[in-house]
């Protein structure tokens, strides 16, 4: 390690050293005493794909940062249809600071990754650092636009547009740096065909037929039926209506 890393990792917990979360997520904002502070009630855990995080309706007692892969949120209403209303990625920040019980299911749509820690101790560094409640609200508030942009998606788009802006979300937050002018971009879908056409609206006859027309069209290529390679951001772009 240089000595400039050295020195931009002095006093940083080993468990943090590395974590995404630390550069682009809420843990950002905290200095490297707070960071040891909050390490020492931290922990990370794998959870598999399918499995439950969150419960609709169940006390908080715990936050977590995504560290890797997607995580799935449903809504469920009272005579116990559901509906998926989002997905997050690493490194979002799992849970609604001072909310008691949670609103909505968390499921790990893949294979996760996750940095847990007590709500009391991520609450009292709020309070202590306004930074870090400044990061809570810029992620909000970009899951506030990405929600509209959705709402537009569902409403307005067609079926073709919308199954292009789902590949592309998906994209976009797989790759963050990426460019519409680069490529490819390469991922594995996260979501079934039932899942991406509940997701949307749409059949799932609709949704394979769609990602098929993409694929011949050369915008996609697709193996196993699972990994999508988008050859160039700025086509499916196009195709989703932007």
């Amino acid at each position: 390690m240089s000595d400039r890393q050295d020195v931009h990792n002095a006093g940083i917990p080993v468990l943090c050293q590395a974590c995404e979360a630390r550069h682009r997520g809420v843990c950002g904002a905290l200095s490297p005493e707070q960071l040891v502070a909050l390490s020492k009630t931290s922990s990370k855990h794998r959870m598999q794909a399918g499995e439950e995080l969150v419960g609709d309706a169940e006390a908080v007692d715990r936050y977590s940062n995504i560290l890797s892969g997607v995580v799935k949120l449903t809504k469920t209403l009272s005579d116990g249809r559901q509906q998926i209303v989002g997905l997050q990625f690493a490194p979002d920040f799992l849970g609604r600071p001072f909310k008691a019980e949670s609103e909505i299911e968390a499921e790990a749509a893949t294979d996760v990754l996750l940095c847990s820690f007590p709500r009391a101790a991520i609450e009292r560094m709020m309070r202590e650092s306004p930074g870090l409640e400044g990061r809570l609200l810029m992620q909000t508030l970009k899951e506030l636009d990405e929600a509209r942009d959705w709402m537009v998606t569902l409403g307005r788009k067609t079926a073709a547009e919308k199954v292009a802006s789902f590949l592309l979300l998906i994209a976009r937050h797989i790759d963050p740096t990426s460019q519409p002018s680069r490529g490819p971009v390469a991922f594995d879908l996260p979501l079934t065909r039932s899942d991406i056409a509940d997701f949307l609206g749409l059949t799932i006859e609709t949704v394979s037929r769609q990602i098929s027309k993409l694929r011949a069209d050369g915008v996609i290529r697709v193996e196993n039926n699972r990994h999508v390679t988008v050859e160039r951001l700025s086509r499916l772009e196009a195709r989703a209506g932007f």
